[in-house]
């Protein structure tokens, strides 16, 4: 999952962005609000986790900003207001979690999951897709009941392809989820990681749309392997 961070103190952001990365998560730290609105302009995230008191334009402004122009991405604002109308304030400007500094890193990625889980019109924590069960918290993975080790991009991309089970996920969608701005990207990354879970789950799970990207089966493509 990817994750734009907002927050303009280095000594938080940088903590922040560490904690996140070791629980999974692919993290841009922008640190001023005028930076975080192009950036969400020009690119996508799965979820923005975003502070109130940033430089340039405040945090509620810049949220306020973006839900006028139509995007819909997941925001939970992580700010030390803790006043009541300020928490009112922040969910009505269009905010999806509101969360008072400070907080324990497994708590904020255990909300960012369920916020993306929300996003994607999923209730439950695990992932199912006929034989297959995906845990995006324990990032352990089931094929038929029996535990699958996968590599750590591997499961990466499993997990973008199974947030959207039955529909179809671009190439392009899939390296966001996965690559930060300062990670390069072999132009075949995608194509081995699907092809390594093709092999160790089936065949059938993953189907290739010749040049759009990739479809996960909802049933785990029991009914294309029946």
């Amino acid at each position: 999952m990817r994750v734009l961070l907002i927050e303009d103190d280095p000594l938080l952001g940088d903590a922040l962005q560490a904690g996140l990365r070791g629980k999974g998560f692919a993290v841009e730290w922008l640190r001023d609000g005028e930076a975080g609105v192009a950036a969400l302009a020009a690119d996508r995230f799965d979820a923005v986790v975003l502070d109130l008191g940033l430089p340039k334009l405040d945090g509620r402004r810049l949220l306020e900003r973006r839900r006028g122009e139509g995007d819909r991405t997941p925001v939970l604002v992580l700010t030390a207001r803790d006043a009541l109308e300020d928490r009112v304030g922040g969910l009505d400007a269009g905010a999806d979690d509101y969360v008072v500094k400070p907080v324990a890193i497994a708590e904020l990625a255990a909300r960012l999951r369920a916020l993306v889980r929300r996003a994607s019109g999923i209730a439950r924590g695990l992932l199912e897709a006929g034989p297959l069960a995906v845990d995006p918290a324990t990032r352990a993975v089931t094929w038929q009941g029996d535990p699958v080790e996968l590599a750590p991009r591997e499961f990466d991309v499993l997990l973008a392809l199974a947030l959207k089970a039955g529909r179809v996920v671009t190439r392009q969608q899939i390296e966001s989820a996965l690559y930060e701005w300062d990670r390069s990207i072999e132009s075949n990354a995608i194509e081995v990681h699907v092809h390594h879970l093709r092999r160790k789950l089936s065949p059938e799970l993953i189907r290739t749309v010749r040049g759009v990207g990739y479809l996960m089966a909802a049933d785990g493509g029991a009914s294309t392997g029946a």
